[in-house]
């Protein structure tokens, strides 16, 4: 388990802005904090040097968009590798281009695995020929997301309240 770093509650104020609004300027963040420019984007930069900010993301509707993209969420069950646990299995799963995401569960089954594809037919390729294939894989069980509503605390589809009055007969 890695250890977490020695954060003040500024960095936390930063890394909580950015995770809302990843395209907020320094200027603005400095503004909100009540902090200089210059000593927000040292903060940042150091966040990012420690790998505390890993990546800036867009959250895009491809539904909307009309791309077609199938996302599943697989259940995995393994057998942890003597030595390495379920680190090497994770990193077996991971690199894996149609992976989106790895977690370690605990309950029935080891591994959720986020996978997205073209179409379902993909999917099932990815799940059949490449990742029940790994060694100490002893099963899985996919499941299709069918519509997404909310998204990395984002509602995806918020539908505008109907403001007009009823009327009655």
């Amino acid at each position: 388990m890695e250890q977490g770093f020695n954060l003040d509650q500024k960095d936390h104020e930063i890394l909580e802005l950015l995770q809302d609004n990843s395209r907020q300027g320094l200027e603005q963040i400095a503004a909100m904090l009540g902090m200089e420019r210059q000593e927000v984007e040292n903060r940042i930069k150091e966040l990012e040097e420690k790998r505390i900010i890993v990546k800036y993301n867009s959250l895009i509707n491809w539904e909307r968009a009309g791309k077609e993209v199938v996302s599943a969420v697989i259940e995995v069950k393994v057998s942890p590798q003597r030595g390495a646990g379920f680190d090497k299995l994770a990193e077996r799963i991971y690199r894996f281009p149609e992976v989106k995401a790895v977690y370690l569960m605990s309950g029935r089954y080891d591994f959720s695995v986020l996978v997205e594809g073209t179409n379902m037919k993909d999917v099932a390729f990815f799940v059949g020929t490449k990742l029940a294939t790994i060694d100490n894989v002893i099963s899985t069980a996919t499941h299709f997301v069918l519509k997404k509503f909310k998204q990395e605390g984002v509602i995806l589809e918020d539908k505008e309240e109907d403001r007009r009055l009823v009327i009655s007969p």
